[in-house]
């Protein structure tokens, strides 16, 4: 419901459609009501914004498509070319014990030294395989064009949503495997299975899904029956995956933000696959468990405050936490003012966050919880 609005606030500095000319920001996750968006019931306050998701539309579609056999320069351990990878972002090679006596190589340290975790700090070469930033621009992608076939009416933007769905998930060439059996690898010697953690890589599903229930409630042509079968067959596939493989279920039992955006993944797809009574036991058992221990009595999210960028975590985790209770209204409950073991809620963890000084992390990544916060 907020989004129209979210992106009002992060343009506060808009003053006329001449000055849209601005870039565009990728927000942690969203679920929009598609019978909000199919309404159309928009005040003139969120003309710039329709104005500039039009645009961003236009651009994001432009950079596509994108598919996992062509995003990265490595294969997975499984030597699949339609298998996901991505590396572990946050750890290090240590090669003080290797013995070696001359430079190695990226190869050769991605295979010969031990990876040591550092929290929070991004191992540059991690991006080598980009699966993961080939996906969550994908998501972006197919979100705004399903919002700007809607708000202009123009089959450009639904034909670009099916195409790069098609692209990603579907076509025999460049579909994905469904499963995150290799995601977020740890190098180094006998590296040869992803980790809990690379489930997370595809949070954004919760875009997708919003993308899709648009085109599909709204009757687009270009989202024929044909791709909405083979995207509903794919997703059938994953969610046992995400429900049944060692991996998903460390990734489920994480008490953190790993584990809230599992949650709005699992959840989102079973809507996808119109499973309602699925979706809705699924976010009953996160506010009944993992959420119990997220927010304390102020506010406060102990789990992310402890980590090495604070700000963003807890506005990264607040973005899991609204998703989850926009994907409990859809399936029928209302999970707004649930509170914790602790007495904490959504609302008193973003009251708490809007307190504290960002310094030198993005003040930013809170403006989509900041209007939702003001549109509830």
């Amino acid at each position: 419901m907020a989004l129209l609005r979210a992106v009002v606030l992060s343009l506060f500095a808009v003053h006329s459609l001449a000055d849209l000319n601005i870039g565009f920001s990728s927000y942690a996750n969203d679920f929009i009501e598609p019978s909000y968006i199919l309404g159309k019931n928009w005040n003139a306050t969120t003309a710039v914004a329709q104005e500039s998701i039009i645009q961003w539309a236009d651009s994001l579609a432009a950079q596509g498509p994108w598919s996992v056999t062509t995003s990265k320069p490595f294969l997975a351990p499984s030597n699949n070319t339609h298998d996901y990878l991505s590396w572990s972002p946050y750890w290090w090679p240590n090669c003080s014990g290797v013995g070696n006596t001359t430079e190695l190589t990226p190869q050769q340290i991605w295979v010969t030294c031990p990876y040591v975790p550092r929290d929070g700090v991004f191992n540059p070469d991690y991006r080598t395989v980009n699966n993961t930033g080939a996906f969550s621009a994908l998501a972006d992608a197919v979100l705004y064009n399903a919002l700007a076939w809607k708000i202009n009416g123009s089959s450009v933007y639904s034909a670009n949503v099916a195409s790069l769905i098609n692209t990603w998930f579907l076509a025999p060439d460049t579909y994905m495997s469904p499963n995150l059996n290799y995601a977020q690898v740890v190098r180094g010697p006998g590296a040869n299975i992803g980790t809990h953690t690379g489930v997370l890589d595809l949070k954004c599903m919760t875009k997708v899904v919003s993308a899709v229930l648009v085109l599909r409630t709204g009757k687009a042509p270009e989202w024929t029956d044909t791709i909405d079968t083979g995207l509903v067959n794919w997703t059938t596939t994953y969610i046992g995956w995400l429900t049944s493989n060692k991996i998903a279920l460390e990734e489920a039992a994480a008490t953190n933000n790993h584990g809230s955006y599992y949650y709005n993944q699992l959840a989102s797809l079973q809507i996808l696959v119109n499973d309602l009574t699925g979706a809705n036991a699924t976010l009953h058992k996160y506010f009944s468990t993992l959420y119990q221990n997220q927010v304390d009595a102020s506010g406060e999210q102990p789990l992310e405050a402890a980590r090495t960028r604070p700000y963003h975590y807890r506005s990264y985790n607040l973005a899991a936490m609204i998703t989850n209770a926009r994907l409990a209204t859809y399936v029928g409950f209302n999970a707004w003012n649930l509170t914790t073991s602790a007495g904490g809620s959504i609302k008193a963890a973003l009251d708490f966050t809007m307190t504290v000084p960002p310094k030198d992390e993005l003040a930013s990544e809170l403006f989509p919880s900041v209007a939702c916060r003001r549109g509830r």
